[in-house]
């Protein structure tokens, strides 16, 4: 870990001082030149005044009708005297371009002409030459007297000692960045690996702590955040030590408090209720009218066998976990549709006993992988915390439908309002949301139980209030029939 952190330092350091040295070079190179080309402009500019000054002095002393012939014939007079008058070389053109007279004719016979040809068009330009050893620019602009252009000047004047001046301060600049970069690098350096080091140690030792060497201590003779570091490292050590010794001591204990086992004898208390509520609905219906009524007391009857079957089958699974052997669901596939139906017809004895009524619409063939009491369980808590907590002499909607892959099924009630906070704990265990329209003997587990079988069946769900309406949705993936599989509904 030391040597990648601190190739790492290394490699950010080489980095960030390269791009460094590069910016402020070309920075400086940048700011160098721009400062040649602006002091060149004012020499130039300054050239072309005093040039200009002179030619027009000639031209009023010996005035001639044709400004351009005039200019031809004095231009080796006026190349000499310019000559003598800047310390330039001097070339004499015509409009067209064509030379009348040079004072060095070596300095214009390059064959780069720019300045010149923005000269025949009438523009004022330059162009610097560089060799080996000598800098020079070449100036050229037209000569106008009275709005007549009649011919060119241009100059070839020596820039080499700026432009040696000018490498002279991008050397001494390179070296002394270079140097500044150089003493910046090795204190960055020392002082990472002066961090990187301890960090090092830390991480075998906490390395050893991993693997269960809570002997493992650090000793650092420093008084700074690393120190300290350190000095936590070790306390940390000793409380883990400390808290492994209580953790050992209350882990038998703990075992024997399983949270899913502790609950169960809550829910079986919840779960019991309901099926008891049907059949004795039932039982009372059918000593009311069951003689009068076959048909109604064939159903009654049927009802009663199912939800007897139902409570049977509960206490076996009680009597399962009371031996810790924890049930195995034994997953089929199953018209989910057509035990929610079968619910609704139970449970609407219940409903109307609370003057609310149930309105079914379920879509056929809603085929989920599942374990059918479990399904018929989540349903029956579902309607039965609907048919409590809804208005009364209201309607319960109850919905089934597949849509996108998915199966929904939405129970709708009037209800009283339900805020954010509400909404977030209904899941959890003996939570009441309207504690006082609760049925006498509830514990507020119904939810957390429909909450539990719904995570069993990899499915989901989620519960919305909107304009006095508690809606509830529950989404299974939709199971599409295929051999091999067994069917159920």
């Amino acid at each position: 870990m030391i040597r990648k952190i601190s190739l790492k330092f290394l490699l950010g350091f080489i980095l960030i001082f390269s791009i460094s040295f590069v910016v402020l070079n070309q920075t400086v190179k940048e700011s160098i030149r721009t400062s040649n080309q602006n002091l060149i402009t004012t020499e130039l500019v300054g050239l072309k005044n005093n040039s200009n000054v002179y030619v027009r002095q000639a031209f009023l002393i010996n005035h001639f009708s044709n400004n351009e012939l005039y200019f031809g014939e004095m231009a080796e007079e006026l190349g000499k005297n310019l000559y003598h008058a800047t310390g330039n070389s001097v070339g004499v053109y015509t409009v067209q371009g064509d030379l009348l007279f040079s004072t060095d004719k070596s300095a214009f016979l390059q064959l780069e002409k720019n300045d010149l040809v923005e000269a025949i068009n009438g523009k004022t330009a330059y162009n610097i030459r560089s060799d080996e050893n000598q800098t020079s620019v070449l100036f050229s602009y037209p000569v106008v007297i009275d709005g007549s252009k009649v011919g060119i000047l241009r100059f070839s004047k020596d820039f080499t000692l700026l432009y040696q001046q000018s490498i002279r301060i991008l050397n001494i600049t390179l070296y002394i960045t270079l140097a500044i970069f150089a003493a910046a690098f090795l204190f960055s350096y020392i002082l990472s690996r002066h961090i990187t080091l301890p960090l090092g140690k830390l991480a075998r030792a906490s390395s050893e702590v991993k693997n269960g060497n809570l002997d493992v201590r650090i000793q650092f003779k420093r008084k700074d955040e690393i120190g300290r570091l350190a000095g936590n490292f070790n306390d940390m050590i000793v409380q883990i030590s400390q808290q492994i010794k209580i953790i050992q001591k209350d882990r038998d204990q703990l075992k024997e408090l399983h949270e899913q086992e502790k609950r169960f004898f809550d829910n079986i208390t919840h779960e019991l209720k309901t099926p008891l509520t049907s059949i004795l609905g039932y039982a009372e219906l059918i000593k009311a009218k069951g003689e009068r009524d076959p048909k109604f007391f064939e159903k009654g009857i049927n009802h009663i066998i199912e939800e007897s079957n139902r409570l049977h089958s509960m206490v076996l699974k009680l009597l399962e976990v009371s031996r810790r052997q924890s049930p195995i669901l034994e997953l089929e596939k199953i018209e989910a549709g057509s035990v929610l139906r079968d619910v609704c017809d139970s449970m609407a004895i219940r409903a109307g006993r609370f003057k609310k009524s149930i309105q079914v619409n379920i879509e056929n063939e809603l085929y989920v992988l599942a374990e059918e009491n479990r399904v018929r369980q989540l349903f029956i808590n579902l309607l039965d915390n609907a048919i409590k907590y809804s208005w009364a002499f209201s309607e319960i909607t109850v919905k089934g439908f597949q849509t996108n892959g998915k199966i929904l099924f939405t129970i709708d009630n009037k209800s009283d309002p339900l805020d954010a906070d509400q909404l977030s704990k209904l899941f959890e265990p003996f939570y009441l949301v309207h504690s006082k329209h609760s049925e006498e003997g509830s514990v507020g587990l119904g939810l957390s139980i429909v909450k539990s079988i719904v995570d069993e069946l990899k499915g989901s769900i989620s519960v919305v209030f909107k304009d006095d309406h508690t809606t509830v949705t529950v989404e299974f993936n939709r199971l599409q029939l295929t051999k091999g599989v067994k069917s159920n509904g």
